[in-house]
């Protein structure tokens, strides 16, 4: 196993520069490296490190959402207002709703099953989005207007909602079925891990500001309370309730409230644990991809795509009525929403590894959603920010 993990890591960081080179997403050179080594390729991985891929997804996902609550800062919603609200959730039930009723006609799969995958593939990526979003705040284009600041906001949030929406669609489809009681089981574990995450975040909040501890331990006292909160979700899965993947953005976002300093090292060093984890997710993901069937669904998954990112412009443009942005403002908020990537790749193999008749296909559509998406995304975007937001805003330039 370490042999097929140093191969793993050595190739999917090569790869990952090699794109980035290219001004690609070094993401998609990642996904690309499992998919040459995994067993649907060269097969030189052994089954026990591709055992251990659900797992480390898990993982790996929680530090996302460690990540963006520790980098959300309510402030930030409060500037951008009603806006950043329904970017929040808007563009996604477009999107959603698209998916849920293409799906089934496209490749003839349940509704409960066209459900996860809308859930799966609604979501932008943090990894395209924050690093350009940042660029733009540091230069100064669209600051004016907090257009940066609104497209972060609302992805940020945006990513948490499809997992939420994700989790308890799962938990629907391991009962077979979908009934209308079912969803009033959706705003109680909000509802539950919100509570859960804040009273954490308090918590942990006064304990930092009490007991001086190093960067290094917070950081482990965070994941490890954050593991708990992933795991208890699990126990109490018939019993009651409860987001803990929610619960752990919540109390990013009290830690970061009560006490930044704190939030600020724990989110460097969370920067710097994510080098390494990126690779090994989205490589293990691209390993766990079946070449056969992505080839046989790709034609429908781009027509599927382009529809439903259409939708997903338009729940966005919906967002924007009534505020001061132009049209060329609206339209980079709308390019924005077309980059997927790191959510797809958390969550996109878990129906196949809990054993759900399409898990196959809803993993192959999302390895084509990012192979697509993200460098479209990141292209689309990088060459059309200084014509779609104007002239620098003055004394915002470093």
């Amino acid at each position: 196993m370490l042999l097929s993990l140093s191969i793993l890591l050595l190739f999917g960081f090569f790869l990952g520069a090699l794109f980035r080179k290219l001004k690609m997403p070094g993401l998609v050179g990642m996904l690309l490296a499992g998919i040459i080594l995994g067993p649907y390729g060269l097969n030189i991985l052994e089954e026990s490190l591709l055992s251990f891929s659900a797992d480390f997804r898990q993982v790996a996902l929680l530090i996302i959402l460690a990540r963006a609550g520790l980098s959300l800062q309510l402030k930030d919603l409060k500037k951008v207002g009603r806006s950043a609200v329904l970017m929040s959730f808007l563009p996604a039930c477009f999107e959603m709703l698209g998916t849920i009723l293409l799906a089934p006609l496209l490749f003839d799969i349940p509704l409960l099953d066209a459900a996860l995958l809308a859930a799966v593939i609604a979501s932008a990526s943090p990894a395209v989005i924050v690093p350009r979003m940042l660029h733009l705040m540091e230069n100064g284009y669209g600051t004016k207007k907090s257009i940066p600041q609104l497209i972060l906001a609302g992805d940020s949030i945006d990513d948490v909602f499809n997992i939420v929406v994700f989790t308890a669609l799962l938990s629907l489809s391991g009962k077979g079925e979908i009934s209308v009681s079912s969803f009033f089981t959706l705003p109680v574990s909000v509802l539950s891990g919100v509570l859960v995450g804040v009273v954490s975040g308090y918590l942990l909040s006064f304990l930092f500001e009490k007991v001086h501890f190093r960067a290094s331990l917070k950081l482990l006292i965070l994941l490890s309370i954050s593991i708990f909160l992933s795991a208890l979700e699990g126990k109490l899965e018939n019993i009651f309730p409860f987001s803990g993947l929610l619960a752990v953005m919540a109390m990013g976002v009290v830690i970061v409230r009560i006490s930044p300093t704190s939030a600020e090292k724990i989110s460097n060093k969370l920067s710097k644990l994510w080098i390494g984890a990126e690779i090994l997710l989205f490589s293990l993901v691209g390993a766990s991809v079946n070449l056969s069937t992505v080839s046989f669904s790709g034609p429908r998954t781009i027509l599927l795509l382009l529809l439903v990112l259409l939708m997903r412009a338009v729940g966005i443009y919906c967002c924007l009525l009534k505020t001061s942005l132009n049209k060329k403002e609206r339209l980079f908020c709308m390019l924005s929403g077309i980059p997927k990537a790191t959510v797809q790749a958390a969550i996109g193999g878990i129906p196949l590894s809990l054993g759900i008749p399409f898990g196959e296909l809803i993993l192959s559509i999302a390895v084509i959603a990012i192979l697509f998406t993200a460098p479209t995304g990141a292209f689309l975007l990088d060459i059309s920010y200084k014509r779609l937001l104007g002239e620098k805003t003055k004394g915002e330039n470093k």
